[in-house]
């Protein structure tokens, strides 16, 4: 067979097993598409599938198809990570700004302390750090893959749990939006390479530069040519973040968050990631399972997974309970927003994917943290459903 008919192989295997597995078995309570597709890609990785049929791994997942699928999955990611910087909108947590900044402090800080504890214990074994990451920017690193609250996959969970509209749904908007720039920070600030600062400090200020002028074109254009215009300016400004030295993925969020939602209709905004979700995003979420790594052994690798998520869950609990206590929160409202807030999946994997591009953790570190996201997410609609229902008996 060709390359071309490989690839479709490839293609039909990436979008028919996840979606058969959520429909057949009825997933959805515990884990949605999304984690399904996620749990895939680790499937058929190299890890389990390469390991039981490695013929027909080598034969679908040749080098020639992986290059195709890796320029799929990269465009794909950076599309939908820039979705989530243009909807990302701060004027609600501006207008509850102490209240909002006291509990998104709270919940970031408490589970990157956590996590950065746990990896501080677990990274002076060898084997977790990458060859090019140092002791202090892979403990921050896991410490922050710890404390994400993936903010596409919130929106999903709380539209399924009926509270999206709700005005606890945007609190917890409110909360996960002021923590999702604070992801980004910390990440151009474990990116930051001494030996290329000139090249990044020429793009933050050329991509000031050029933010102004952005805005000020696209208050001149219609909505169809600012659609056209925003996928250029992604492209450009991934390229230029890619070549000072962060990544392409920071690039991306910048590049979305200077534009505003309002320019856009929310119809077209929601379908656009929709589509996204249901048409490419599968093969990044392939790509990120061929990544897995089981070397030390499976055992190794999910004690791992399973210290990260201790310290991720119990220091995004402990973090929002100490932030109601100091609100005077009712009854039962810290619990639910711990937990719906310590919802990983997406925004983690896309981290923790940059921090394996740079080499600063090595695949193995990737993968604990890679079913950490996975587990967490399971864990959200199961515990918060009963919760949410005796809170709402409770008001």
């Amino acid at each position: 067979m060709g390359t071309t008919e490989i690839y479709l192989i490839a293609l039909t295997i990436i979008l028919a097993a996840p979606y058969l597995v959520w429909r057949l078995l009825r997933t959805e309570h515990w884990a949605p598409l999304v984690v399904v597709q996620i749990i895939g890609g680790i499937l058929l990785g190299p890890g389990v599938l390469g390991h039981a049929a490695p013929q027909f791994y080598a034969f679908v997942f040749n080098p020639q198809v992986m290059t195709a699928l890796n320029g799929v999955a990269w465009w794909a990611v950076m599309m939908f990570v820039f979705v989530a910087g243009v909807e990302l909108d701060l004027s609600d947590a501006w207008k509850h700004r102490a209240e909002t900044t006291l509990t998104a402090a709270c919940a970031l800080l408490t589970p990157l302390a956590f996590g950065a504890v746990a990896a501080a214990l677990l990274l002076r074994t060898p084997g977790w750090i990458g060859p090019e990451g140092s002791y202090p920017q892979a403990v921050l690193g896991v410490g922050m893959a710890c404390a994400v609250t993936a903010l596409p996959i919130l929106v999903l969970l709380m539209e399924k749990l009926g509270v999206f509209r709700e005005p606890l749904g945007q609190r917890l908007l409110r909360y996960a939006s002021l923590d999702d720039i604070a992801i980004w920070g910390v990440l151009a600030l474990i990116l930051v390479d001494w030996e290329r600062v000139g090249r990044q400090g020429l793009f933050l200020a050329a991509f000031a530069v050029a933010s102004f002028a952005i805005r000020a074109l696209f208050k001149r254009l219609g909505e169809q040519d600012r659609w056209y215009v925003a996928l250029i300016w992604l492209a450009l400004v991934g390229f230029a973040a890619d070549w000072s030295g962060l990544h392409f993925m920071v690039g991306a969020f910048l590049a979305g968050v200077v534009l505003d939602a309002r320019w856009f209709t929310r119809e077209k905004l929601d379908g656009f990631r929709e589509f996204l979700l249901l048409t490419v995003m599968p093969v990044f979420f392939l790509s990120t399972g061929l990544r897995t790594d089981w070397g030390m052994g499976g055992a190794m690798v999910f004690g791992a997974a399973l210290l990260f998520l201790i310290a991720s869950v119990s220091g995004k609990l402990a973090g929002v309970h100490l932030a109601g206590k100091l609100l005077g929160w009712k009854k039962g409202e810290a619990t639910v927003i711990g937990w719906m807030l310590q919802t990983k999946a997406l925004i983690m994997i896309i981290f923790v994917n940059v921090l394996l591009d740079k080499k600063i953790v090595t695949p193995e570190t990737f993968t604990a943290l890679l079913l950490m996201a996975v587990m967490s997410t399971m864990l959200t609609v199961p515990i918060v459903k009963p919760r949410l229902a005796g809170l709402g008996r409770e008001s």
